[in-house]
């Protein structure tokens, strides 16, 4: 069983903001009277990570991800709360941390090197192999306070995927790099990641977390609300991020037919041998539900393989409730051929309930696209 490379038990994070400078000295002249206003960035996280896990941490801005992570490396204390770390750490936070504009790239290298816990040495025996993954060219001899947001975090990265750390942390800064460059550094996350290194990566790019990471975190004003398998952490933020917005398209709308409480799939009126040809190729079976198939129908319900962008087109959904529900929800996602997300929906979202339903309840959902 793989140990607990990371330990945070009850750890919370508050500061101190004053609406003016004068309120702080005000605070220190008379003492009882409080002219503070406290902030809370974090508040009572419980959180274990093993050996060897990959964590993706995702949540809104100012959530508190960036604040967790700096307490994780120790660059925060927490206000309340026991925080264990067991191995050497690399963290890749804020654009520009550990290195110095005045230096050189070169410079750099050995100064956050050594931050690191890499010695001379070993960094003289690495430095090759950090400036040809970097690929900044002769910009390795100019100062860092010349080079664009690209080049310096390929010079920061380079940096720490090199010092092979037991623990590695990046924050978004990523982001920054070209598509070529992005891709390497994912290669060489993943090559950290069979090779045992643990993991903790923030990003707001939820398709990049689910490639990368076996387990997420979603975080909000300071709370983790579930810490579980990626896609269910992923589903559940995407979800929340649609009730926010609350918008949908006008060419989008919902129809339904419900099945009577007690009826079986193969009872449904009207639709018995689409349903039946379907319940071979079962798509999804929980405890709680099976979907029985997803199929696109045109405007004469007849199931089509491709789509033709002036036709009516029907997103149908064959749903078996196991078990009762007070008022489900059901929806769909779009994704591209890179697991993107392009677009999504539910009924929720969309402001249609579909009401109470009992236990052995079948029913088929459809989504209609009109052209616009």
């Amino acid at each position: 069983m793989s140990e607990v490379t990371i330990s945070l038990q009850n750890v919370s994070k508050s500061f101190k903001r004053y609406a003016r400078p004068v309120d702080r000295l005000k605070e220190m002249l008379l003492p009882g009277r409080s002219y503070v206003d406290e902030f809370h960035a974090l508040r009572d996280i419980d959180l274990e990570v093993l050996q060897g896990e990959t964590l993706g941490i995702i949540g809104q801005n100012g959530a508190g991800k960036s604040t967790l992570l700096q307490i994780i490396t120790g660059t925060l204390a927490p206000t309340h709360g026991a925080v264990q770390v067991r191995g050497r750490i690399s963290a890749l936070l804020e654009l520009g941390s550990g290195f110095n504009p005045e230096f050189t790239g070169q410079q750099n290298v050995f100064f956050n090197g050594r931050i690191l816990g890499l010695s001379r040495a070993q960094i003289e025996q690495k430095f090759d192999a950090i400036a040809a993954f970097a690929d900044i060219g002769d910009f390795i001899d100019q100062p860092v306070r010349t080079y664009s947001s690209g080049m310096f975090v390929r010079l920061a990265f380079a940096v720490v995927v090199s010092s092979e750390p037991d623990i590695l942390i990046v924050d978004e800064a990523l982001a920054v790099g070209d598509i070529y460059f992005q891709q390497k550094c994912f290669e060489r996350l993943r090559e950290l990641r069979d090779a045992g290194t643990t993991l903790l990566f923030v990003s707001h790019d939820t398709a990049t977390v689910y490639r990368l990471c076996e387990k997420a975190v979603l975080i909000e004003s300071g709370k983790i609300i579930l810490h579980d398998k990626a896609r269910q952490v992923i589903d559940l933020y995407e979800a929340r991020l649609l009730k926010k917005n609350d918008t949908h398209s006008e060419a989008l709308e919902i129809t339904t037919e419900i099945a009577a409480p007690t009826a079986l799939i193969s009872d449904l009126p009207e639709t018995t041998s689409t349903l039946q040809e379907s319940i071979e190729d079962v798509a999804i079976k929980l405890p709680e539900i099976n979907v029985e198939f997803v199929h696109l129908l045109d405007e004469n319900d007849q199931q089509i393989s491709s789509i033709a962008s002036d036709r009516t087109v029907q997103l149908a959904i064959g749903v078996l409730f196991n078990q009762a529900f007070a008022d489900p929800h059901i929806g769909f996602k779009v994704r591209n051929r890179t697991g993107e997300v392009i677009f999504e929906t539910h009924t929720f979202c969309m402001g249609y309930h579909i009401g109470p339903v009992e236990k052995v309840h079948s029913s088929k959902l459809a989504f209609n696209f009109a052209s616009l």
